[in-house]
C-alpha cells in the first residue's frame, strides 16, 4: 500500500503535465500570439500560381515581399522594370519561326524559354530541371527571372537600377542572314531608345542607372558601318546605350558599356536540393578521358586553332574524346552526345570559335570539367561577375600561338599536371556551378545565387559606383582609352601586361 502512494502521485502529474502540453499546443489561437499574427495572415503563396507572370509587387507590399522571400534586406537592391509596348519584347516570340533562318525557335520558348524538357536519357541528368535550351535564348529567361525578382519596386525613385525588358538578340536575328537595309535592322532600337528618352526615369542619370540583356554576342549588336551588307545592327555604339550597362553573352574587349554573362545551359534547378545533388554526382563522376573537344574545324579563319587541336585529339587516341560537329546530323544540338563526353572527361578543350566565347565552356563547367583555353578573351576578361580572378584555380590557359605553331603537345601539358592539383581544380569547378546556371524562373533557389543573382549585384555595384561619381562631378571612364578596356575591368590598370599580345587589333 505505501508504494502504491507514490505511483498513484506519479501518474497525476504525468497526465496533468500532458494536459497541460495538449492545451499550449492545440487549445490556443496562434495568431492571437505577437509576432504570429502576420505569418498567419501573410501565408506565402506560389509565386506562379499568386501572380501574372508580368506582374510586379506593390510598391505598399514590398515590406512583405522582403520579410517573406529575401535572403537580405532589399535596401540598395531594388530593381525598377520599365513597361515596355510587346513589340520589343513578347511580340519577337510569336515570330520564332522566323528568328533564326536555319532552325524553329518555337519549341525553344517552351517552359519560359528554357526550352521543351530534356529529361534523363541514358541516365544523364536528373529527373527534373534539364532542358533543350537554346544558346541565344537568355533574352527571354533573363526577363522570366526578372519577375521573380525579390527587390522588384514600382516606385522608380527606390531602384538601385532601372531594367529595360527589350529583347535585342531576338530583334536582330531576324536580320542576320539576309540582305535588309540598315533603317529595317535599327528600326526597332531607334524607337525603343526614343520611348526611353521620353520617360522621366532617364532624365535622373541619363540612362546610367539603366541596364539591358542581350542573348547574342557583342559583335552581332555593334555595326560601326551604315552599308546594308554590313552584319548586325548598331545598338551597341548608340548614343544612349553608351551611358547603359549592356550585358552579353560575350563582350567586347575594346569598349566600356558592355560586360559578359554566361550562356545559357541546359541545367535549370527549381532548388538549391537539386544543385547540391547534381554538384555531389559530378564529383563522384569516373572520368576515362584526360581531355576531350566537342565543336568543328573552321578552315576558312586565319588563325584559327581548331584544325590542330581535333588532330591533337585524334592522335592522343584513347585519351582524347571527340564529338565532331563537322556532319550535317545535327550531333552537337543533342546535349547527350554533348554532356556525356564532358562529364567523361577531366579537361574539356574550350578554343575560340566564330569568336572569343563558347556555350561549350559552360556546359563543361556543369559537367564538371576543367575548362581549356587558348586566350584569356574567351573567359578572364569576360565573366568578370561571375568566374573567380585566380583562373589557374579553375581552369588551364594554353597559349594559341604555341598550338599554332605546333610547339606544344596538348596531352603532355595536361598529362604533367599533378593529380592533386587536378583534384583541387575540378571541385573549385564544381563549386562554379550555381555562379554559371540559370535557375528556373518559375521557382526559386533559397540560399544559392546563381548567374542571374550574380549579374545583378554586379550592375546594382556597377550603378551605385557611377551614381557617386556623378555626386562628386567625375567621369572613371575618361580615365583610359576604351582600346584598354579589358585590361581596366580585369585588372584595374592598364599597364604593359603579358596577355597584351592576345588582344592587338592594329598592325
Amino acid at each position: 500500500m505505501d508504494n502504491q502512494r507514490p505511483r498513484n502521485k506519479f501518474w497525476f502529474v504525468f497526465f496533468a503535465l500532458f494536459f497541460f502540453w495538449y492545451l499550449l499546443l492545440y487549445g490556443f489561437d496562434r495568431s492571437s500570439l505577437p509576432g504570429l499574427s502576420s505569418v498567419s495572415r501573410h501565408q506565402p503563396q506560389d509565386p506562379i500560381q499568386s501572380k501574372p507572370s508580368i506582374s510586379i509587387p506593390k510598391e505598399e507590399d514590398d515590406a512583405i515581399v522582403t520579410k517573406r522571400r529575401a535572403r537580405k534586406p532589399c535596401t540598395g537592391r531594388y530593381i525598377y522594370v520599365h513597361d515596355l509596348p510587346t513589340r520589343f519584347n513578347q511580340d519577337y516570340i510569336k515570330q520564332c519561326k522566323v528568328l533564326d533562318k536555319w532552325h524553329d525557335m518555337c519549341p525553344y520558348f517552351a517552359n519560359n524559354g528554357l526550352g521543351e524538357s530534356l529529361g534523363n536519357p541514358q541516365r544523364l541528368f536528373q529527373h527534373s530541371g534539364w532542358y533543350v535550351t537554346n544558346q541565344f535564348s537568355l533574352d527571354v529567361i533573363f526577363h522570366n527571372r526578372m519577375k521573380q525578382y525579390e527587390c522588384l519596386t514600382t516606385d522608380s525613385s527606390k531602384a538601385a537600377a532601372v531594367y529595360v525588358p527589350f529583347y535585342p538578340g531576338f530583334d536582330v536575328s531576324r536580320f542576320l542572314w539576309d540582305p535588309y537595309s540598315t533603317s529595317v535592322k535599327d528600326a526597332d532600337i531607334v524607337d525603343l531608345f526614343k520611348l526611353l528618352r521620353a520617360k522621366p526615369e532617364w532624365d535622373v542619370m541619363g540612362g546610367k542607372d539603366h541596364f539591358m540583356v542581350a542573348g547574342r554576342i557583342t559583335w552581332d549588336l555593334r555595326r560601326v558601318d551604315d552599308k546594308d551588307s554590313v552584319w548586325g545592327n548598331k545598338l551597341m555604339v548608340m548614343p544612349e546605350s553608351q551611358n547603359m550597362t549592356m550585358m552579353t553573352i560575350e563582350s567586347s574587349p575594346w569598349d566600356k558599356n558592355d560586360f559578359a554573362i554566361p550562356y545559357p545551359t541546359y541545367f535549370h534547378p527549381s532548388s538549391d536540393g537539386q544543385v547540391h545533388e547534381w554538384q555531389g554526382r559530378m564529383r563522384r563522376q569516373k572520368r576515362s578521358y584526360l581531355f576531350s573537344f566537342a565543336g568543328a574545324p573552321r578552315p576558312n579563319m586565319e588563325g584559327s586553332i581548331r584544325g590542330e587541336i581535333m588532330a591533337q585529339c585524334a592522335a592522343s587516341r584513347r585519351k582524347c574524346g571527340m564529338v565532331d560537329c563537322r556532319d550535317d546530323k545535327h550531333t552537337c544540338f543533342n546535349p547527350a552526345n554533348v554532356m556525356r563526353m564532358f562529364q567523361s572527361s577531366v579537361f574539356c578543350l574550350q578554343p575560340p570559335g566564330d569568336s572569343f566565347t563558347r556555350r561549350s565552356t559552360f556546359d563543361s563547367i556543369v559537367a564538371g570539367c576543367i575548362p581549356v583555353f587558348f586566350s584569356p578573351g574567351s573567359a578572364y576578361v569576360q565573366y568578370l561577375w561571375h568566374l573567380p580572378k585566380d583562373y589557374g584555380s579553375y581552369s588551364v590557359l594554353i597559349p594559341e600561338a604555341e598550338v599554332k605553331g605546333k610547339k606544344v603537345s596538348i596531352e603532355s601539358v595536361l598529362s604533367r599536371i599533378p593529380a592533386s592539383k587536378v583534384a583541387a581544380m575540378r571541385e573549385n569547378v564544381i563549386k562554379l556551378i550555381p555562379n554559371v546556371i540559370y535557375a528556373d524562373p518559375r521557382s526559386r533557389l533559397e540560399k544559392l545565387d546563381d548567374a542571374f543573382d550574380l549579374a545583378i549585384r554586379g550592375v546594382v555595384e556597377r550603378v551605385e559606383s557611377l551614381r557617386r561619381e556623378v555626386k562628386e562631378g567625375r567621369n572613371s571612364s575618361f580615365e583610359f582609352d576604351s582600346e584598354f578596356s579589358w585590361k581596366y575591368y580585369t585588372f584595374g590598370t592598364t599597364g604593359p601586361h603579358e596577355w597584351d599580345n592576345y588582344f592587338k587589333r592594329y598592325g
